[in-house]
């Protein structure tokens, strides 16, 4: 099942916000789900003869009046065949295009218009997008007159990686950011523009952070990979990529009491087939309110 609808639309109060998917991915479900028994996941996103399921990478733009902002930026061009494969990556768009690019233009925006890039973390599935190779190979920035804004633990902790964080970080992505003065970094919760706040939810990593959008009495939640999938609202269903699963947990007890105590709507970043819901709790676990989006 390929991923939904190129581009879906909808009102948060005074803002329209366009969820763009930037291409599909197909990763191993075992590792989606952690430690949760694939007898209880694949009845609710199905594997294929490799074990894997289908995932999407679903950005959002906010029609902003300070600007357009874009939430995070997909994997981008840069990579290989072999690393398509690996991955599952289905992103490109038409005449050398990525679907973002595309889903962008299908707006009418072109890269230029991109006030603010918020990046969640800087993994590739993420903030790949961040950076384009140009025909003649070198590398430019996709975005030229956004401000990127990126937790500073967070850019630190992809700079310096590990046997176990490398190959989810590439510097191409993000240093070339920093060395055109093109980063804010953030450090805490904080408001970028009016309505459009930042959140830490540590846990997938340690300083990932997710974006709370609040207009005209509405509010939703971007939630980057601290719930990826629709699939993964109860507490446990945390992916094995996590690097700090415990912490992922508080974080989401934190988040989606809170989100049901306000109905904020939720949306999903790597969900193929559902960009975005409201969550309730059952006395049991949390799901999907049925008809409530």
């Amino acid at each position: 099942m390929a991923p939904g609808p190129s581009v879906q639309r909808r009102r948060i109060g005074d803002f329209t916000v366009h969820a763009i998917q930037a291409g599909g991915q197909r990763l191993d479900g075992g590792a989606m789900f952690g430690v949760v028994p694939k007898p209880l996941w694949e009845k609710r996103i199905p594997a294929d003869e490799r074990n894997r399921i289908q995932l999407g990478m679903r950005c959002l733009l906010i029609e902003h009046p300070s600007g357009l902002v874009l939430i995070d930026t997909g994997a981008g061009n840069k990579e290989n065949a072999k690393f398509k494969d690996i991955y599952g990556v289905e992103n490109e768009g038409v005449d050398g295009a990525t679907m973002l690019e595309d889903g962008l233009k299908e707006l009418g925006v072109a890269p230029a218009d991109i006030a603010i890039v918020i990046n969640t973390h800087l993994h590739f599935d993420h903030a790949g997008g961040n950076t384009r190779t140009r025909p003649d190979g070198s590398l430019e920035i996709t975005f030229p007159n956004a401000t990127h804004i990126v937790r500073r633990g967070e850019y630190e902790y992809a700079r310096n990686t590990n046997e176990r964080t490398a190959a989810s970080y590439f510097e191409r992505n993000f240093v070339p950011l920093e060395e055109a003065d093109k980063i804010e970094f953030v450090t805490r919760e904080k408001t970028i523009v009016k309505g459009i706040r930042v959140i830490p939810t540590p846990g997938h990593t340690p300083y990932h952070q997710s974006i709370l959008i609040e207009s005209a009495g509405e509010r939703a939640f971007y939630l980057g990979d601290l719930a990826p999938t629709h699939a993964h609202l109860p507490l446990p269903w945390i992916m094995g990529y996590d690097v700090e699963p415990l912490v992922t947990l508080e974080t989401k007890r934190r988040i989606l009491k809170q989100a049901v105590d306000e109905n904020w709507l939720l949306i999903f970043e790597h969900d193929a087939s559902v960009p975005w819901g409201r969550v309730e709790h059952d006395g049991k676990t949390y799901r999907l309110s049925q008809g409530a989006v």
